[in-house]
């Protein structure tokens, strides 16, 4: 699996200095962060309520650990997360000889921020010249409207992109890329009935020779079980390295929020195939369970850099552990 950089900047995207930039979250404001912030915990309200009604009694017994069990595997939380996370609440309720319930809810989110946090990692852009990102996902996950949220940020934030319309199969897709692309002002590579991979190709060629700070690669939805369509995967890999040897930078796959553990089958299967470096995490709006995220941390560990609760461009924010953790124990 590849990995993104870690080093830090409080810096905005702007045109491509030595060193890396983070992608700083889609609203920085304290205001507009909280306002998100609620939005994300109405998203989650129905998982938070069944959890927290775990912890409505006057004891701590075993009736209680199993009922917690239930309703994180309810939530989607996966048997290996569920399991490390009530052992780990446990031994902590030992440790700090916890007797009552609501002291014990306050310890998973502690043990849940815990197994979140490797998950909690900044999108970087540099130190190369023109940044490669690949953007993976199944059909309706989102992934075409999340690139347009995440060009939209580096746009505003003084990024020069190019978008590539690398979605060759469905003209709906290329109509909705250049869109954004109108919508943002930013230019495209986009070719009719055109190999995806030679799209690909062209659009990072093109942005190395007119100096964008970002190349962004929209390509086609496909489900991991449709091999030939993964192998056109691949393969848009191997030919954007062509045209730039280390590229791509990163390799982006959205997920859809509301798909429980299919979700972590996504991750595993495209991860195998492409190696992912990031996640982008779709509509926890709706009936998203959100415990899928803590099966991600525990079984494949890839990074999530943006969730999203809705389809405004301000609605895809950064991730954090502690914020995600009390939104679905809230």
């Amino acid at each position: 699996m590849q990995h993104a950089s870690d080093q830090a900047s409080t810096s905005l995207i702007g045109s491509a200095l030595s060193a890396p930039i983070e992608v700083a979250p889609l609203v920085e404001e304290p205001s507009g962060r909280q306002k998100w912030l609620d939005r994300l915990k109405a998203g989650l309200g129905k998982t938070a309520s069944s959890i927290s009604g775990v912890f409505g009694g006057s004891r701590i017994d075993e009736a209680l650990y199993e009922d917690l069990e239930s309703a994180l595997l309810m939530a989607d939380a996966g048997v290996a997360a569920t399991t490390q996370l009530v052992a780990d609440v446990r031994k902590k309720a030992k440790a700090a000889g916890v007797t009552h319930p609501i002291a014990l809810k306050n310890l998973l989110t502690a043990s849940l921020t815990e197994l979140l946090t490797p998950l909690q990692k900044p999108l970087h852009v540099g130190p190369q010249t023109t940044t490669v990102i690949l953007v993976a996902g199944v059909n309706g996950a989102g992934k075409t409207t999340s690139i347009g949220k995440l060009t939209h940020h580096l746009a505003q934030s003084g990024s020069r992109v190019l978008l590539a319309a690398a979605d060759t199969f469905r003209a709906a897709a290329r109509e909705q890329l250049s869109v954004w692309a109108d919508r943002n002002t930013v230019e495209i590579i986009s070719q009719d009935g055109a190999d995806p991979a030679a799209v690909a190709f062209d659009a990072v060629s093109a942005g190395k020779a007119r100096q964008v700070d970002v190349v962004l690669v929209d390509t086609a939805g496909r489900l991991p079980t449709q091999l030939h369509l993964m192998e056109e995967l691949k393969k848009i890999k191997r030919v954007v390295q062509k045209a730039d040897a280390t590229a791509p930078h990163e390799v982006l796959l959205v997920i859809d929020g509301n798909t429980g553990q299919n979700a972590l089958a996504q991750v595993k299967a495209f991860d195998d195939a492409i190696g992912l470096t990031g996640l982008i995490v779709t509509k926890l709006d709706g009936t998203a369970k959100g415990g899928v995220l803590a099966a991600i941390a525990r079984e494949r560990p890839v990074p999530v850099y943006f969730i999203g609760v809705g389809e405004k461009l301000e609605e895809l924010q950064t991730f954090n552990a502690r914020e995600f953790a009390q939104a679905l124990l809230a």
